[in-house]
Formats: C-alpha cells, sequence, structure tokens
C-alpha cells in the first residue's frame, strides 16, 4: 500500500507540460482561458470575466449599445467593436447578439481575416506552397506585405505552436484574432502583453485596399 502511495505522490509533483513545443506547466494552465460570459440585454451588453486586461471591458463592465460601433457575427466567435476595442462573444449568442444589433440600429460587418491568415501555418493540417501564395496576396490586399507577415509569425510562431498543439486543442480549421491574444497573453508581461493586444486590433482593423483590384479574390 506504502508503494502505491509512493507511486502517486511522485506523479503529482511531475511538472504539466507541453510535450510537443515544451510549454510551460503555467502556459499549460492558463493558454485556453476562454472569453468570459456576456449577458446580452435590450440595449446594454453585460461583460464578466473577460481575460484580456488590455481591453476596455477587463474584467467586467456593462456597455450600452450607443458606445458599439460595428458588430461582426458571421463567422467563428462573435464581435463588438468599440473605437480602439474589439471584444469577444460566444457564437452560441449570435443570433442573440444580431437581434440586439437589429433593434438598437447597429452596423453588421464582415469578419475580418486577417489573423486568420497570418496564423494559417500553425493550424493542424498542412500549409502548402500554394495555401502561402493565396494568403500573402490576400494580406497585400489589406496591407501587410510579406516582411510583415514574417515579423508577425517570428513574433507569435512559437507560442501559437504550443497553443493549438501543446494544448491539443488541434484545431484545423482557422485561428484567429483571440486565439493569438489568448497565446500571447501567457508569454508577455503585463506591459508587453498592453503593446502586443493594441497591434494585434490594429492589424486586425486594416481593410481592403479599395484601389487594389488585383488580389480581389481571396
Amino acid at each position: 500500500m506504502n508503494f502505491i502511495k509512493n507511486l502517486f505522490s511522485i506523479k503529482k509533483k511531475e511538472p504539466l507540460t507541453g510535450g510537443f513545443f515544451n510549454a510551460t506547466e503555467y502556459e499549460m494552465k492558463n493558454l485556453l482561458c476562454g472569453i468570459g460570459e456576456s449577458e446580452i440585454r435590450k440595449d446594454k451588453i453585460a461583460i464578466t470575466d473577460y481575460p484580456f486586461e488590455p481591453s476596455i471591458v477587463y474584467p467586467n463592465k456593462i456597455i450600452s449599445a450607443n458606445e458599439i460601433n460595428f458588430i461582426s457575427a458571421d463567422f467563428g466567435l462573435c464581435r463588438i467593436y468599440i473605437d480602439t476595442d474589439i471584444i469577444f462573444v460566444t457564437s452560441e449568442q449570435k443570433a442573440e447578439l444580431i437581434k440586439f444589433a437589429e433593434i438598437n440600429e447597429i452596423k453588421l460587418i464582415k469578419h475580418s481575416w486577417n489573423w486568420n491568415w497570418i496564423l494559417e501555418p500553425y493550424v493542424d493540417t498542412e500549409f502548402t506552397d500554394d495555401n502561402e501564395k493565396r494568403v500573402e496576396k490576400c494580406l497585400l490586399n489589406v496591407g501587410i506585405d510579406k516582411n510583415e507577415t514574417k515579423s508577425i509569425r517570428d513574433e507569435v510562431g512559437k507560442q501559437m505552436f504550443k497553443y493549438n498543439f501543446d494544448t491539443m486543442l488541434w484545431d484545423w480549421c482557422s485561428l484567429g484574432l483571440c486565439d493569438v491574444l489568448s497565446a500571447m497573453r501567457v508569454k508577455y508581461n503585463k506591459t508587453d502583453f498592453k503593446d502586443f493586444y493594441q497591434r494585434a486590433i490594429e492589424i486586425d482593423k486594416r481593410e481592403e485596399n479599395p484601389l487594389n483590384t488585383v488580389y480581389k479574390k481571396c
């Protein structure tokens, strides 16, 4: 009996680390942080337990409809756009959020794919040369050239591998803004993450150049 107890005792002391990209125990416990909870009311949205400290809604805040510039709800997590911030709402509340937008006359906009394109190499599927060429064209159309794409990937790449594979999330479809914020949140200190958060939001908000007709089809 003591032998068995000792085995369990030893096992408990083993650190929880990533088996693929050496995520630390702290990273393993905090990479998948969620997006908190949202309560959609008639003309307000209450956000609680929001994980991204630089956000204006961290950790809890009630947003009035007249503070919201746009809402996006056509792909993945829903988004609320407020000046220089983007707040995430679960896709399970998509219908509620669209109704909220209609009632309060808030414009619905399409999903920004900028981060999804940048993060394609880190999904659980093959990233081919043809994929890369397509992504390059799409990113160039919103003003993100090859050099900037490489710089961003150099910054986030290792952390994204930890996020998607060490946690066994194994997302094979698409990684986006919320994913990269979740991943980098546990890498950087408070000051550095605030800087990254602001840059990430800015990158996500870059729009297609209407004068560029060469790369229209992404």
